[in-house]
């Protein structure tokens, strides 16, 4: 995309929040202590949440890629690494406590999160339930 052309902030909060709740669930999942295990047993399994993070991330790289805002270039630079952790956690056969609790403890899923954090004050400031004004950045607007 070309500066200044606007880009979606509802889906990319969507996106951002898809990450943020699957972290949110990989944390409990880690805490039960399950061994590596097949998914077909009872669950909740890591596995589909993984898969929903993977492509928000997926999504969030594809909207901010070719921007030249710094911070942006920045989350997308996050985006890789934690991507491609997702991905190789999703490659094993079996997922227990684990693992995923390494994943939780990647300090490039950690960056992503954080990225977010600061990004999504951009959009929404902490106890406002309205947008905020759009970002005067090359890639963000209304």
């Amino acid at each position: 995309m070309e500066a200044g052309v606007s880009i979606s902030v509802n889906n990319l909060e969507d996106d951002i929040d898809t990450i943020e709740s699957g972290y949110e669930f990989l944390l409990a999942y880690a805490a039960q202590g399950r061994p590596p295990q097949d998914e077909s047993g009872p669950g909740p399994h890591p596995r589909p949440t993984l898969e929903q993070m993977l492509q928000a991330m997926k999504n969030v790289s594809k909207t901010l890629t070719g921007t030249s805002n710094e911070f942006e270039q920045v989350i997308l630079d996050d985006l890789k690494k934690a991507s491609a952790a997702v991905g190789f956690v999703l490659a094993q056969p079996k997922l227990g406590s684990e693992v995923v609790d390494n994943l939780n403890a990647s300090i490039h899923l950690r960056a992503v999160l954080t990225d977010f954090f600061l990004y999504s004050e951009a959009f929404r400031p902490v106890g406002s339930d309205a947008p905020a004004p759009a970002a005067q950045w090359d890639r963000v607007g209304n």
